[in-house]
């Protein structure tokens, strides 16, 4: 990023950023966790100051020491989240795809259950004072209008999200004090021994850790927002945060307390809202709302950015990705959208009130979490960090993970299934692409380009032949510069011999940098037959017309090559001559001799192909000047045909 030093100094700016774009999920969770933890039990001490110990420990536990403190480390060029995190060990071991997919899958449906659990806990709030008001209404309208608006983009009412943040901690630290000094002693639930005596008293304390879990989603974004705020102000803001969430967990243990022996309606009486005084309580809900509403759209901000990655790693199909701001980074990926929007409304439909919704909740965000976990390790052992010290690391979070995974599992029939269900199709489709792409990379032939220089030369000159084009371009897949797939050799002598001036190859790298943007140039046969490798980061618009363009244009400048039409009439006015990119879609044939497991995949990826970006949309390229040109892929090697000549 061009202002990745200026994200490395700790500013009042950045400070504030951090809070608006970071913090809008784990931010809004005391408006639903120890609802979740106590739910229909009767109120005791045991349950409410272990309640508190435990939001205490996982907090410090999980979100300080594990992303802010360790995590945070794994800066890639200033880029972090689980793709970037991939790319840095990816070179360590081919398997890392999979707790990169994992993890991938499960943030995006985190994407889908976040916003209607926020903003119905928040709306939700409305019932004491209204109650019969149409809270599932209500809910799906703002949810439909957040969406409607993403088209836009956020860069302008993106800049008051901070300060609107600053406002909601600090008014939950508040509300957390004012009840807090009416039961000092409420500080000894800071002490891990509380914590430990209810799970190990209490029979239902599975359930409990599951709630207490949801204390802690929204973590992951400390590390995926690496890049718009910087490592220290997300260190120095984290503080603040967590100060604010710890006032207010226990101020409402307090308010439990005072009704110790109870057995209350959460869904009524909500511990967050009690806080306030019923004067306040109107405009508590309006800032509660608003605050909902920016975690929901730093998540919807997120999964566009996570799928453009998958995109440019070739772990999901070519979609349409849009740039509605000059913001950087700001980006809109229509299909998405739309997708998210279908499934957050679906939530509120099947689910109706955020207390059931807390079931689906947490399931996806604990498998995204352990695999993260696996990723780190990878990413410690390249630092060369002592083993005895991976060990300990693996140990202690795999034991918490899997545990928080455990309890978790109990939600599964009460709505785990749904989250788990959306995490499942979203892999599917993942795996089906990353795996196509290899099973058809097996099948690519590639053949030595310089047997084939002279007779390229020769066609070149060849006046017998009808030009094609002046600059004739392709787009390979063959890394190395030696080699050609034998389907553009095809291509250029057998179908349709295609005579240009100058043929130029052309490769994309999608490098582990973000945001590299680097190229080379081979000139094979001297203004006959030239190469040029882009290596662009996987966080780079693979914008190919335009990139090839302004390499066209820099070579030119350097003299090194004369892309003036060599048509005697325009030649002598200095006319540039015409420019055709020729696509090679390779249309699967023959695939009877594949396993059942391949077969299948490849079925499915004819299927995503269809619904996907075409090649030449995908790379950016003006279609005006695009050939494409469909080749069979044979997967099996032709059967054998004997035939007899009769006289």
């Amino acid at each position: 990023m061009s202002n990745h030093k200026d994200l490395q100094k700790l500013t009042a700016a950045g400070f504030l950023i951090s809070l608006g774009i970071i913090y809008g999920d784990i931010g809004t969770s005391p408006l639903y966790v120890f609802s979740a933890i106590v739910g229909t039990q009767r109120v005791s001490e045991t349950l409410v100051l272990g309640g508190v110990s435990l939001i205490v420990w996982t907090l410090t536990l999980q979100t300080t020491l594990k992303y802010v403190v360790i995590t945070l480390q794994a800066d890639n060029k200033g880029e972090g989240g689980i793709f970037s995190l991939f790319s840095l060990v990816r070179r360590k071991a081919k398997w890392l795809i999979l707790p990169a997919i994992i993890g991938g899958c499960a943030l995006l449906a985190d994407g889908i259950i976040t916003p209607p659990i926020s903003i119905s806990a928040a709306i939700e709030g409305l019932e004491p004072l209204y109650p019969h008001i149409p809270t599932v209404g209500i809910v799906i309208a703002i949810i439909a209008l957040l969406f409607i608006i993403q088209q836009f983009g956020s860069s302008t009412v993106g800049k008051a999200f901070g300060p609107i943040m600053f406002i909601w901690f600090s008014m939950m630290g508040v509300l957390g004090v004012s009840y807090i000094q009416q039961m000092p002693s409420i500080i000894k639930a800071l002490n891990p021994y509380y914590g430990i005596h209810l799970l190990v008293t209490n029979p239902g304390a599975f359930v409990i850790l599951g709630a207490v879990f949801l204390c802690t989603t929204g973590a992951e974004a400390l590390y995926s927002d690496l890049g718009h705020c910087g490592r220290p102000n997300i260190r120095i803001s984290w503080i603040y945060v967590k100060t604010c969430l710890i006032l207010n967990y226990l101020g409402q243990a307090v308010w439990l307390l005072q009704h110790n022996g109870q057995v209350l309606d959460l869904n009524k009486l909500n511990p967050f809202y009690m806080l306030m005084p019923q004067w306040f309580l109107i405009f508590g809900i309006g800032i509660a709302t608003v605050a909902a509403i920016i975690a929901s759209q730093a998540l919807i901000s997120g999964s566009f950015t996570l799928i453009a990655e998958a995109v440019r790693l070739n772990l999901w199909p070519k979609v349409r990705i849009n740039y509605p701001s000059e913001q950087k980074g700001q980006l809109y990926v229509p299909s998405v959208n739309w997708l998210l929007c279908a499934g957050c409304i679906g939530v509120v439909v099947l689910f109706k009130h955020s207390d059931r919704m807390q079931a689906a909740y947490g399931l996806s965000i604990t498998v995204a979490m352990l695999m993260t976990t696996i990723l780190v390790s990878k990413f410690l052992k390249k630092k060369k960090l002592p083993n005895y010290v991976i060990t300990i690391f693996l140990v202690v979070y795999l034991t918490i993970e899997t545990t928080f995974l455990a309890s978790n599992l109990f939600k599964f029939v009460h709505g785990g299934w749904f989250t788990l269900s959306i995490g499942t199709f979203l892999f599917t489709i993942m795996w089906t692409w990353y795996t196509a792409r290899k099973i058809r990379n097996r099948y690519v032939k590639f053949i030595e380009i310089d047997d084939y220089f002279n007779i390229i030369k020769e066609l070149s000159d060849d006046e017998s032949v009808p030009k094609y084009a002046s600059q004739l371009v392709y787009l390979t897949s063959a890394n190395f510069d030696s080699e050609i797939e034998s389907k553009i050799i095809y291509s250029i002598l057998q179908k349709q011999p295609k005579r240009a001036d100058v043929y130029w190859l052309v490769h994309v790298d999608v490098v582990d940098e973000p945001y590299k943007r680097e190229y080379e140039v081979d000139f094979l046969v001297p203004n006959k037959l030239i190469r040029i490798d882009f290596k662009l980061g996987f966080r780079v618009e693979q914008q190919i017309n335009l990139l090839f363009r302004k390499v066209v244009e820099d070579l030119v400048k350097n003299g090194e090559v004369d892309i003036t039409s060599k048509y005697t009439s325009l030649n002598k006015h200095k006319i540039v001559g015409d420019f055709r990119f020729v696509v090679i879609e390779k249309v699967i044939s023959r695939s009877h001799n594949l396993s059942l497991y391949e077969r299948f995949i490849m079925d499915l990826y004819v299927q995503l192909k269809k619904i996907s970006l075409s090649e030449e949309r995908g790379f950016g390229l003006d279609l005006s000047f695009v050939t494409v040109e469909k080749v069979p892929l044979m997967l099996t090697a032709p059967d054998a045909v004997e035939l007899f000549r009769v006289k």
